[in-house]
């Protein structure tokens, strides 16, 4: 059986991927860690690291006996503008620590997940191709494509079997919005089931790429399931959910919150929103792999009220 750890597991990508990696390995086969105590709802092994400390990070594994890694620990872009040096050495140096761990042997697999943020304004936005121009400018994003060349150079280097995605915007109900450009989408839920109303930071016309967090959990395990033979792109394999704009989101929220509000001020997450591709091209990981979307805007919506309601309830 496999073992895997998660880190950044108190994250919004971490929460739901340790819960999927638990449905399908068992609990005793999961470890989670984070650098803040653990707010997992499940009662899981978990272990307070910084993903920037090797060597707790290497006691850890051998300890655990861990096969595989899900490297999750990263400032987002939003957070990452504030604190540019801090995003680069965080995502930077986490990622080389891992790699490291595992050209030594000591990990068989990784995941890291790079982002949609690794393309920039010079990049076709429609139908983003998998290999395009690529000049972000944002820290994420550069520290994101830097990430991307470095796993493909362990992989050709050294053998190192390490697989990537580059995520959209994520939409969940489980844990808050973690300061990402896309997060307008999970927040928007928030604000309507407890004030009626959300103010938006992009243009009602932002079409950004987003997925629901089911389908990008089930998109991670399935590329790490798949045979290392059909894993042909060592940097990052573009996924495609659904692509959609403020106004779309809120007119689908005006259905299930009824008087539900939207107004807009725009800020700095703007531009990075506009840096940004529309809708993405993703037939190479379809055909490599077999990944596929199944959650549509309607059937998205409604999760997120429903599952924000009922956490509500849980909280009374």
């Amino acid at each position: 059986m496999v073992k895997s750890l998660v880190i950044g597991a108190n994250g919004q990508i971490g929460t739901d991927l340790v819960e999927g990696l638990v449905d399908i390995y068992g609990i005793e086969n999961v470890v989670a860690s984070d650098i803040r105590e653990s707010k997992l709802p499940v009662d899981i092994a978990f272990e307070q690291i910084d993903v920037l400390d090797t060597d707790a990070l290497k006691k850890a594994i051998v300890a655990h006996d861990i096969d595989e890694v899900y490297l999750l620990a990263a400032l987002l872009s939003a957070t990452g503008e504030k604190k540019p040096l801090f995003a680069w050495e965080l995502n930077m140096q986490g990622l080389l620590n891992i790699l490291e761990l595992a050209k030594e042997g000591v990990i068989k697999k990784i995941f890291w997940p790079s982002s949609i943020a690794v393309f920039g304004p010079t990049t076709p936005r429609e139908h983003t191709p998998q290999v395009t121009i690529m000049e972000p400018s944002t820290v994420y994003g550069i520290s994101k494509l830097a990430g991307e060349r470095w796993c493909e150079y362990y992989h050709n280097k050294y053998g190192v079997d390490v697989r990537s995605i580059r995520y959209p915007g994520l939409i969940s109900y489980k844990a808050e919005p973690g300061g990402g450009t896309t997060d307008y989408a999970v927040d928007i839920f928030h604000k309507a089931i407890k004030e009626g109303k959300y103010t938006c930071y992009l243009k009602e016309d932002t079409y950004l790429p987003m997925m629901y967090m089911d389908d990008a959990i089930h998109a991670t395990i399935s590329l790490m399931q798949s045979p290392s033979s059909s894993i042909k792109v060592r940097s990052s394999y573009n996924v495609s959910g659904i692509s959609f704009s403020p106004a779309e989101i809120a007119a689908e929220v005006a259905k299930l919150v009824p008087d539900f509000i939207i107004d807009y001020e725009i800020d700095f997450r703007q531009s990075i929103a506009d840096s940004w591709p529309k809708s993405i091209d993703d037939d190479i990981a379809k055909d490599q792999w077999g990944w596929s979307n199944k959650t549509d805007l309607a059937t998205m919506s409604k999760k997120m009220i429903e599952g924000l309601r009922e956490l509500k309830q849980e909280h009374h």
